[in-house]
């Protein structure tokens, strides 16, 4: 789950570099596109952020996961080690 948040914040970036290199493009270069460099950065500003925080939600589901499976061993040990101590 966390492996498609890290993709998606990838990409994120990614657009949020090419945004941010199409503002220091001269608007001659940009035929039919928005030629306002405040908007471009304003796009790069917000696809950054959107990246940041799915790299963040993408940390805690690893996080959460791996102490949920850590958890779920550390419960199997303590049942395997109970029955162990009754046989005996």
């Amino acid at each position: 789950m966390s492996r498609n948040f890290y993709i998606l914040a990838g990409s994120l970036l990614f657009f949020a570099v090419v945004a941010g290199g199409m503002s220091l493009i001269p608007s001659s270069f940009q035929p039919g596109l928005p030629a306002n460099a405040s908007l471009w950065r304003t796009i790069a500003i917000f696809l950054m952020l959107c990246g940041l925080v799915c790299a963040f939600i993408g940390v805690m589901t690893n996080l959460f996961e791996q102490v949920d499976r850590r958890h779920e061993e550390a419960r199997i040990n303590a049942r395997r080690d109970r029955r162990r101590g009754r046989r005996e």
